[in-house]
């Protein structure tokens, strides 16, 4: 299975957007624009329309780039569940049940967390007496 560069244009789009808004150059950008703002204050005498323009200004901003972090990290996010479960899917003795774990209801999660935190408390008795916490225990 190769991967393949993605075609829609709105991922092209959010991912050159956060690529060019996570560089330095981009906060320089951003604080210039705080200044100007600052130091037109005065001409317009700091009135309603000069505080307006800032405020417009940045909600614009802040609206967008909400939608185009969350796409990003949605796709970040999913690209790293594919990686763990194929990284469960190769480990010998692995449980195959926490492959898409992240699709379970909240109570299925719960009790496989359960089981996990009683896995991880016994460890922890196992290295107080001086024995191995390594090992495949079953779960």
């Amino acid at each position: 299975m190769k991967p393949t560069k993605s075609t829609s244009c709105f991922t092209r789009f959010a991912k050159a957007t956060a690529r060019k808004t996570g560089q330095p150059t981009a906060f320089m950008m951003a604080v210039s624009v705080i200044i100007i703002w600052l130091i037109t204050g005065p001409i317009f005498k700091f009135g309603d329309t000069w505080q307006l323009v800032i405020n417009t200004g940045t909600t614009i901003v802040t609206f967008l780039m909400v939608f185009l972090i969350q796409n990003t990290q949605n796709r970040d996010s999913m690209a790293l569940q594919v990686k763990l479960d194929e990284l469960i899917r190769v480990m010998e003795g692995a449980h195959n049940a926490l492959l898409d774990l992240e699709e379970l209801d909240e109570k299925e999660l719960d009790l496989v967390r359960f089981n996990y935190e009683n896995l991880a408390k016994q460890a922890r008795e196992d290295l107080r007496k001086n024995t191995s916490d390594t090992g495949v225990p079953k779960i």
